[in-house]
């Protein structure tokens, strides 16, 4: 138990530490490396590992660059044993074997009492030693039931592990920030030659570097099979096993570390589906399958809305995946009925995440049925939708958002074009335009980063050139 202690504060404070780093041993990396090449099995070790696998991880740049696609090979085969395991029949077997080891005790019990009831005794005795034989009983069995129970606490190592498995992975995603330069470089002025010479649905206000993967993780990556073991993590945990802990207050709390195993698999997902290739994910019908999966998951539950971990969790890895299979050609399988359902339920959620999440998919599947026949009616209530946001939305990095999907969807095709001008999204812009700078003005410094002060000036920009736009095409429509 105090190595699992010791090994979790071990990758808490090795985690963007380079004081720590400069510090740290030749020795240490080899008790480290011990550690995780144990052949112990028990669940309590299998968490030990996986944190010791994620602190090595923090320590990679203290590895030769010779044994960096060995040592990351050698974490990431840990990671994929953990998330390999069924933690709901885990659960399960647990139970059983927790209720069948007090059903024994029990019954041991019993025998030795009545072993050592053949003496003789007077009534009087004997309904006080019946008395006493129950109070000894009753603290017996619950000495059996502490919170540290041995199968309880096998179980909730394996979760422990599964969990920590899935954000070591998230971290292996890695962005890189942007230096000054590179800020300077886009300015907050509305004339800058940056911003003119690209087109508004080119830049799509992301500013910041895209997540990417070095040759030897996506390597490991896909050779552990990770994408295929993080799906699976992503379903709902065990009916059976999450029906077996509501019943026993002790096991009870598990339910929430498997839901939060799945909702860590669902972020792990969208970063996996942004970073590797179509062909690593398993081509056009995999990521088709995975569309189909995802939606029945948010839909099959009638309350999803209300579950707001969940809620971002999901609608972040469908973002993901509807934008890498639109960047693709791939057909998507999301109905306007779903579509709309979604932005029914996202919209106005509390969570500033779940907000930009819906628009984005909103945006993403606009501009795809914007290219298609027959699609006037979707996308006029796609637009009045993101229209909403766009000007009603108390944040403004959610109201960016939404324009910037507005700026996809109507700026090609004939269908969005007469949306555009029967949902009267010219007038409602220009009106819209000096209201969102005066609120740039306003909170921008005191509210967003400056990474999303970026990202703001680039929609402020792109609305400019965007009415300018519409202006052709209304004038052209209307002509």
């Amino acid at each position: 138990m105090y190595c699992g202690i010791y090994a979790n504060c071990l990758q808490t404070v090795t985690e963007d530490n380079p004081e720590l780093l400069k510090s740290f041993s030749a020795a240490g990396l080899q008790i480290l490396e011990s550690a995780m090449l144990s052949s112990v099995n028990s669940m309590e070790y299998i968490l030990l590992k996986t944190l010791v696998a994620g602190t090595v991880w923090n320590l990679k740049d203290l590895i030769p660059s010779r044994s960096q696609a060995e040592i990351i090979n050698a974490v990431l085969k840990i990671l994929s044993e953990v998330l390999e395991m069924d933690a709901g029949q885990t659960v399960i077997q647990m139970k059983v074997a927790e209720t069948q080891r007090l059903k024994t005790a029990a019954e041991t019990e019993e025998i030795l009492e009545s072993a050592n009831g053949d003496v003789l005794i007077e009534d009087d005795e004997v309904e006080e030693m019946s008395h006493k034989r129950k109070a000894r009983r009753k603290a017996f069995v619950s000495d059996l039931l502490p919170p540290t129970d041995k199968e309880l606490r096998q179980t909730t190592a394996l979760l422990s592990a599964q969990q920590t498995a899935l954000e070591i992975i998230v971290n292996m995603c890695c962005s890189e920030d942007p230096s000054d330069d590179e800020w300077e470089e886009f300015s907050s002025s509305d004339e800058s030659d940056a911003f003119m010479e690209t087109s508004f649905n080119e830049c799509g206000g992301q500013l910041l570097s895209p997540l990417c993967l070095s040759h030897e993780i996506h390597t490991a990556l896909t050779n552990c099979l990770i994408p295929k073991k993080i799906v699976e993590k992503t379903a709902f945990p065990n009916c059976t096993a999450v029906d077996i802990c509501s019943k026993n207050p002790t096991w009870k709390p598990l339910i929430r570390k498997m839901n939060t195993i799945q909702c860590r698999a669902l972020v792990c997902l969208q970063s996996l589906v942004s970073l590797l290739d179509v062909d690593h994910l398993g081509g056009a019908p995999a990521l088709q399958t995975l569309a189909q999966h995802l939606s029945q998951l948010l839909f099959s539950q009638p309350d999803f809305a209300k579950h707001t971990d969940f809620l971002e969790a999901i609608s972040g890895a469908l973002r993901a995946l509807l934008q890498t299979m639109a960047s693709k050609n791939i057909s998507q399988c999301m109905t306007p009925d779903q579509l709309m359902t979604l932005c029914k339920a996202g919209i106005y959620n509390s969570n500033t995440g779940v907000r930009v999440n819906v628009v984005s998919i909103l945006g993403i599947t606009g501009s795809v049925l914007a290219k298609e026949d027959g699609t006037l009616e979707t996308l006029k209530t796609i637009g009045c939708c993101l229209l909403e946001v766009a000007t009603k939305d108390p944040s403004l990095v959610v109201a960016g958002e939404a324009l910037d999907a507005l700026f996809d969807v109507f700026a090609d095709g004939k269908e969005a074009e007469k949306a555009s001008v029967q949902i009267r999204l010219l007038s409602a812009l220009k009106e819209f335009q000096p209201v969102f700078k005066m609120k740039m003005r306003k909170e921008g410094r005191s509210k967003y980063s400056q990474e999303q002060l970026c990202v703001l000036d680039n929609v402020k920009m792109n609305l400019r050139r965007f009415i300018t736009y519409q202006e052709t095409v209304e004038k052209r429509l209307t002509s």
